[in-house]
């Protein structure tokens, strides 16, 4: 037999909240406006409706009980639910917003993309949360819209989920980044010097087994002989530099890596199509005012790296 669920208002729970990430019955009762005692009062009844102590005195402050630290993530959620169904549509403010957004993203955006996102993010919204989770994580980045623990996801798959609502962003072309005097000199990159080559690669976190670029290579008429592989695409620029192997990447990842360390960007020695970036969200949040806002985010900070030769027109 399920015990019956006690009687507990917003405000409570708002105060819950408040309390498990402040720790501090003082600081909560100046962010919610309310008087010390009164925030005694409903700690005490928190307390009787747990069943645990949820803050108790450590020296001169408050620490949380295990339990308490358990309930912060679900406690967070079950504002974040009340809230949506409590406010209206259009309620959605980004000055004056809390929420915490995830995206989904693969390293490989992390060091040429993912900054103007942060920029733009925190610069529109100063009060929300970012969190930045590898889509591949926890079942995959289909699941993970599908279930509501990604907002979006950022990728250049060349066959996403097709029950996903899909928006492209930019291209970028495919190029070989290799150290400056490397025994192949500027130029001199043909198929042949390519296929005689040692590469670098960077293991995928797909299904498949191969990545992006290894897709769209195997379409081609080379063949590349991977002697390294590495679990990051950030380590990637840094064995390249005492070494002779070659590393076929995106270019917008190769400009940035030129710019800090002696390496060298070639043409790829055969017509490759871009890659396309875009950005997938399921239908659940397709409506919604926050992720309308996100998406125009991520869509702005896609148009600081576009290949002016390969931006694609945005779809609604």
């Amino acid at each position: 037999m399920s015990k019956s669920i006690p009687s507990c208002d917003v405000q409570l729970i708002r105060t819950l909240h408040t309390l498990l990430t402040e720790c501090s019955v003082s600081r909560t009762a100046e962010l919610l406006g309310q008087t010390q005692p009164a925030i005694s009062v409903a700690l005490r009844r928190l307390r009787e409706i747990t069943g645990d102590p949820l803050l108790v005195r450590s020296g001169s402050h408050m620490v949380l009980t295990t339990h308490g630290e358990e309930l912060i993530d679900p406690v967070s959620q079950a504002l974040a639910a009340i809230e949506q169904v409590l406010h209206p549509v259009d309620s959605f403010d980004p000055a004056t917003t809390r929420q915490t957004f995830r995206i989904g993203t693969p390293d490989y955006l992390s060091v040429f993309f993912v900054p103007a996102i942060i920029e733009r993010f925190h610069a529109q919204a100063p009060f929300a949360t970012l969190e930045l989770k590898h889509p591949q994580a926890e079942g995959g980045y289909s699941r993970g819209l599908e279930e509501g623990y990604l907002d979006l996801v950022i990728g250049n798959w060349r066959a996403p989920a097709d029950h996903l609502h899909l928006q492209p962003l930019c291209d970028d072309d495919l190029v070989c980044l290799m150290r400056e005097g490397h025994p192949i000199g500027p130029g001199e990159l043909t198929a042949e010097a390519y296929t005689l080559a040692d590469h670098l690669d960077v293991m995928t976190h797909n299904a498949s087994g191969q990545g992006t670029i290894g897709t769209e290579l195997a379409r081609s008429s080379l063949v590349r002989r991977v002697t390294t592989t590495l679990p990051y695409f950030c380590l990637a620029p840094y064995a390249l530099v005492k070494s002779n192997l070659l590393f076929t990447t995106t270019r917008s990842f190769a400009k940035h890596y030129t710019e800090l360390l002696p390496l060298r960007i070639e043409p790829f020695p055969v017509p490759l199509q871009p890659l396309r970036y875009y950005q997938l969200w399921h239908a659940r949040k397709h409506r919604s005012q926050a992720s309308k806002w996100l998406r125009s985010l991520v869509l702005a900070a896609a148009k600081t790296i576009a290949s002016p030769h390969h931006e694609p027109t945005p779809q609604q």
